[in-house]
């Protein structure tokens, strides 16, 4: 019979399993497309390819008449214009993750926030990618100029800025007519702080995120092993 995790159990532990090889396969402008031959415990070899990646910010924008700011976006890998919160990839240097999320809201869907909390980290395909998410809830929100020199391209130049009312966001979360994943996690956790009374519990804005620094140790490992990172 399996045994049942205790509560002290329910935490994502870092691993490193030896990579005997690395190969880079393609580099694009944001994403690296590798392979690695990776040493098992039992002493076998086996071969994944996989997506290195910045990482991102998502940012689930909650108005005080109970409406979440979305962006309606093209996604061509999908080829479906989908419901999204604002968001962007965190591929500045050095830079700290709010300072990005505040860009984003900025860029995306005019707004600032005068409160930031921490809704949930997620790992949006760790089979194929190193992507790690911060969705993050702001409230007290107003109006915000774009940052200095910032013009709309690609995708982002034909996106739409809407409001959509909570209750009617769950209900097409639950209906399965919306899919963005940053959109589905950071609405849901919104509704499970809110019910079981959680929001002033939610983490702070500084809050530790074990991904962020397991990502880099893993890259340098990497790095080691062919110099190529």
């Amino acid at each position: 019979m399996p045994r049942e995790l205790q509560p002290a159990e329910l935490v994502d532990v870092n691993q490193h399993w030896p990579v005997v090889s690395h190969q880079v396969l393609g580099r694009g402008s944001k994403h690296t497309f590798v392979t690695d031959t990776v040493r098992t415990p039992s002493g076998a070899t086996m071969q994944r390819e996989y997506i290195l990646h910045p990482g991102a910010v998502g940012i689930i924008a909650w108005d005080d008449r109970d409406r979440i700011a979305v962006v309606l976006q093209y996604r061509h890998p999908v080829a479906q214009r989908l419901v999204e919160p604002p968001a962007g990839l965190l591929d500045q240097p050095g830079e700290h993750y709010l300072i990005g999320a505040q860009r984003e809201l900025a860029e995306e869907v005019g707004l600032q926030a005068s409160d930031w909390r921490v809704l949930v980290d997620l790992l949006t395909s760790p089979g194929a990618s190193q992507e790690s998410v911060r969705i993050l809830l702001a409230r007290g929100l107003s109006e915000a100029e774009p940052p200095e020199g910032f013009v709309a391209s690609g995708e982002e130049a034909e996106m739409e800025f809407a409001w959509a009312p909570r209750t009617a966001l769950v209900a097409a979360i639950l209906a399965g007519r919306v899919q963005n994943p940053l959109l589905v996690a950071g609405v849901l956790a919104l509704e499970t702080a809110r019910l079981t009374g959680g929001l002033d519990q939610l983490r702070g804005i500084d809050a530790p995120w074990p991904a962020r620094a397991t990502r880099d140790a893993q890259n340098q490992a990497l790095a080691d092993v062919d110099g190529t990172c």
